[in-house]
């Protein structure tokens, strides 16, 4: 039997949002260790530097545990593949002239509008977006050494 309807937010969602619904949280929702997994090794190259880039973040705010390893993964293999389409298109451009003397668009455009939006379906359920991360209050700050992140979350520089 198919739900129908909205797909249920993860718990630990609602509560970093502040539950805005009011509804009860599921009491008996699976709640697995808040341990990020480890990067899978048939990740290609540029997917694992984005696993690298983002997993401490995730795992700080609780977000991504062992458990999420294949939903991560596919975060990270679009961002991979997205990228490569990003950077043919960027060094060879848009279209190309066919033998037949037809312009034509080149296949890396669709393919990276289709990673796009596998990307973002993902980024929304680790809160990756700024629509989907205002909705989260995190009890304590993500830790970072960027000076302008932490001039932001400090107000306006005054502690910098």
């Amino acid at each position: 039997m198919t739900q129908r309807g909205r797909k249920p937010k993860p718990t630990a969602l609602k509560a970093l949002e502040g539950n805005p619904g009011k509804r009860d949280l599921n009491p008996h929702e699976p709640k697995p260790e808040k341990k990020a997994p480890r990067c899978p090794s048939w990740l290609e190259p540029e997917a694992k530097k984005e696993w690298r880039r983002m997993v401490k973040q995730l795992e700080q705010l609780g977000i991504l545990t062992e458990v999420d390893m294949a939903a991560f993964a596919g975060y990270c293999q679009a961002y991979a593949r997205w990228k490569e389409a990003e950077e043919f298109i960027t060094k060879h451009g848009t279209i190309v002239k066919t033998p037949s003397g037809y312009w034509q668009q080149v296949p890396q455009v669709s393919i990276a509008q289709s990673y796009l939006k596998i990307m973002n379906r993902f980024c929304e359920q680790f809160g990756l977006t700024p629509s989907s991360r205002s909705r989260i209050t995190a009890d304590k700050p993500m830790e970072s050494s960027d000076p302008m992140e932490l001039m932001l979350f400090k107000g306006g520089g005054k502690d910098v």
